[in-house]
């Protein structure tokens, strides 16, 4: 039978090893913001992956296929076939690089823009909703913090680590 007086004479128990351990704070924090996101972006018409990639592509700027995939969290084979899906669509379009062959860049189009622009002020409406409870400063902090971080340990291009297609 429980004994409530013995159990509270017990030291207390050590917290999980993953509650104090940087990469599964990170990895749990990312998780449960995100979820929360992904359910307007798909009451919006994107999956996971289609907004992820939209959201990299969103400032105009070309990038190849693998730093796409590396910035947007997700495997390149998948990255690949999105790509086709979205370009038949309209919202991305495939470039070639200036001086190497083997790159093909992606950029956002006008219209892919336009489509992903709603979605966009949503996610800033979401983030600020999960920064406020700490403040303009200690959310800035922890921004610039976070961009250190992935400064840091960022891997040479061609050493890609292998992501996630969650």
């Amino acid at each position: 039978m429980y004994d409530e007086e013995a159990m509270s004479s017990l030291p207390p128990k050590p917290a999980r090893f993953v509650n104090d351990y940087l990469p599964a704070l990170l990895a749990q924090a990312s998780q449960l913001i995100s979820a929360e996101f992904h359910v307007l972006a798909r009451q919006n018409g994107f999956s996971v992956n289609e907004w992820r990639v939209m959201a990299t592509l969103a400032d105009g700027t070309p990038i190849s296929i693998g730093d796409l995939a590396q910035l947007a969290v997700t495997k390149q084979p998948t990255v690949t076939r999105l790509l086709d899906r979205m370009e038949a669509k309209g919202h991305v379009e495939r470039l070639p690089h200036d001086s190497d062959r083997r790159i093909t860049l992606v950029r956002i189009t006008q219209d892919g823009a336009r489509t992903i622009s709603h979605l966009m002020e949503l996610a800033r409406d979401h983030e600020r909703r999960v920064l406020e409870p700490f403040g303009l400063a200690r959310a800035e902090d922890l921004k610039q913090t976070l961009r250190q971080m992935i400064d840091m340990h960022a891997v040479a291009p061609g050493n890609e680590l292998d992501v996630g297609d969650d």
